[in-house]
């Protein structure tokens, strides 16, 4: 039904599109953030093996918990360096959008590994409870300090880029808040040595999971919307319904969609009636600049019409699809 409404001002305005938009709107970490990335995987998958290994060792649920976690944050590093990559993959005749939504379906795969390591550790928690294993917490400590050196140097490396780029923030504040779970550990480690309490290991694996399903659940929660074409968080449909509404000569706003391209790119579709019908350039150039810069849309696609009562617009009531 929307092909029917596709005329001419369509045409012109995705013509417009390309010609301004060609190159916004993706993620800069491959050319300013990849080395970043490429030192943040090595260091936390080095930290993983050391954690399994001294885990198993020294017997401590906590350790191998914490093993999980930051195994999580390898895959989260791979997959923020991949989607940067992913959203500038070139358009074909099959996949004219390029292949930037893969990253959502990464995303989603990933929080789903997590939440199944999660569950086979607490089993494994709960057992304890009944059956304790010795731990030992001097091992525990000194793995689990290292954990703080490695996660704070990782954090480091993308504080400079956490306020111009989605992914290199999200590595930011994975590679910060881990920093504080390994200090958790460290303390817990501590209260072994000197207690003796060997259920302490148990309790802080169970926390450690905690931390884990709640970052987790909000990675799926939020990648299933994505993937289901929901307004990506942050941006505010009413607030960007308004600032169209308010542009020169327009009367009327309908048929607004916005949606993911990918976990970094969000686009827009939109008809605007225009009574006085002229396709005006530098307006829609202004529109386009002004979604990039205010609500950090940049792929978007702007179609006039001068509405005509005798052709209304078959997608102008809010109901229709």
């Amino acid at each position: 039904m929307s092909h029917n409404h596709d005329g001419h001002d369509h045409d012109h305005d995705g013509r417009d599109h390309e010609h301004h938009h060609g190159g916004l709107g993706h993620s800069h970490a491959p050319e300013d953030f990849g080395a970043a990335f490429a030192i943040g995987t090595a260091l936390n998958l080095g930290f993983v093996v050391v954690q399994v290994v001294f885990g198993l060792f020294a017997h401590s649920l906590a350790l191998l918990a914490d093993a999980g976690h930051n195994l999580g944050d390898v895959f989260g590093l791979l997959l923020a360096w991949w989607a940067s990559h992913l959203v500038k993959s070139i358009p074909t005749e099959r996949r004219t959008y390029g292949r930037g939504r893969a990253s959502i379906l990464a995303a989603r795969a990933n929080a789903v590994f997590l939440l199944g390591a999660v569950g086979g550790i607490t089993w494994e928690a709960v057992r304890r409870f009944h059956d304790p294993t010795p731990v030992a917490g001097g091992t525990v400590i000194w793995v689990a300090a290292l954990g703080i050196a490695i996660n704070t140097a990782t954090a480091l490396l993308f504080m400079a880029g956490r306020k111009g780029d989605l992914n290199v923030k999200g590595a930011f504040l994975h590679m910060a808040a881990d920093a504080a779970v390994s200090a958790g550990v460290v303390v817990a480690g501590i209260a072994i040595f000197y207690t003796g309490w060997h259920w302490l290991d148990p309790v802080t694996s169970l926390l450690i999971n905690a931390i884990i399903v709640w970052g987790t659940w909000g990675l799926l929660r939020d990648a299933t919307n994505l993937a289901l074409d929901a307004v990506p968080s942050g941006i505010d449909t009413a607030a960007v319904r308004s600032y169209l509404e308010k542009l020169p000569e327009v009367v009327a706003v309908h048929d607004l969609h916005i949606w993911a391209l990918s976990t970094t790119q969000t686009a827009l579709t939109v008809h605007l009636v225009k009574p006085d019908a002229e396709i005006d350039d530098g307006l829609l150039a202004r529109v386009y600049d002004e979604l990039r810069e205010n609500f950090g849309i940049a792929h978007a696609t702007i179609q006039l019409e001068r509405g005509d009562a005798a052709h209304p617009c078959l997608l102008a009531p809010a109901h229709v699809v």
